[in-house]
């Protein structure tokens, strides 16, 4: 079977469970390392052409990070286009089965059943209202409906824009240091926090600096996420 996955993290979840499916991935896709596939450009401007031409049996997206248009185009010249939406872990789970045993026809992977008893045996660490930036220049923050919301709640941090009627908010730094936050999380992607270069801007408030993609990537990285996530939290304490 020939595979095009235009999302990073079902990319590794595809290369872990079967080396050699994919034939086509983004300029994104980072894991695994050595990944050997064609670059087909990025999520948001694939190129749709060099896709075609790779003939894949399907293709896998998802409804957040990929353009309806490109999609569409992708449909209409006869690809079998598998579109996934993960706004939550139970969500999640269905959809990396969804993808890797219907779609690709693979047997359920291991690390899928490692996953969720790692999620299964989390207890929530303390109650914390956080603000969640993912981007500066401008500020933008997570918002209501989102996956990395939905992990950082199971692990007792409530995000203070959960409420917020958009799903990734542009907020002034003045508003989020008034919001009533008593933490700041500030993952290393998509924008990359550091100790440098992100808790300066929130003086009062504590910072914890937390893996970007276990927060946000719906993968074999979920079996580390509760762990890895929960340490980063503590250490903010």
């Amino acid at each position: 079977m020939r595979v095009v996955s235009l999302v990073p993290s079902l990319t590794e979840a595809v290369a872990v469970s079967a080396p050699g499916l994919l034939v086509g991935v983004t300029d994104w896709c980072s894991h695994p390392a050595g990944l050997d596939a064609v670059r087909v450009k990025g999520t948001k401007n694939p190129d749709v052409a060099r896709i075609i031409e790779l003939a894949p049996d399907l293709v896998i997206a998802n409804e957040e990070e990929n353009r309806p248009a490109d999609l569409a185009a992708l449909t209409a010249a006869g690809l079998d286009v598998l579109v996934t939406e993960v706004r939550t872990l139970p969500q999640a789970f269905t959809e990396l089965e969804r993808v890797l045993v219907d779609g690709c026809g693979l047997a359920r992977p291991g690390w899928l059943d490692a996953a969720e008893q790692a999620w299964a045996e989390v207890r929530p660490g303390p109650k914390r209202r956080a603000v969640v930036p993912i981007w500066r220049r401008p500020w933008m923050v997570l918002g209501r409906d989102t996956f990395a919301g939905d992990l950082l709640a199971r692990l007792g941090v409530h995000n203070v824009y959960a409420a917020h009627t958009e799903r990734y908010p542009r907020i002034a730094v003045d508003e989020l240091n008034a919001a009533g936050a008593d933490l700041v999380v500030l993952p290393d992607e998509p924008y990359r926090f550091t100790a440098d270069d992100g808790p300066e801007a929130f003086p009062g408030l504590p910072a914890a600096l937390v893996d970007g993609r276990r927060l946000t990537w719906y993968g074999p990285s979920l079996a580390e996420a509760p762990a890895v996530l929960g340490a980063a939290l503590r250490n903010s304490l």
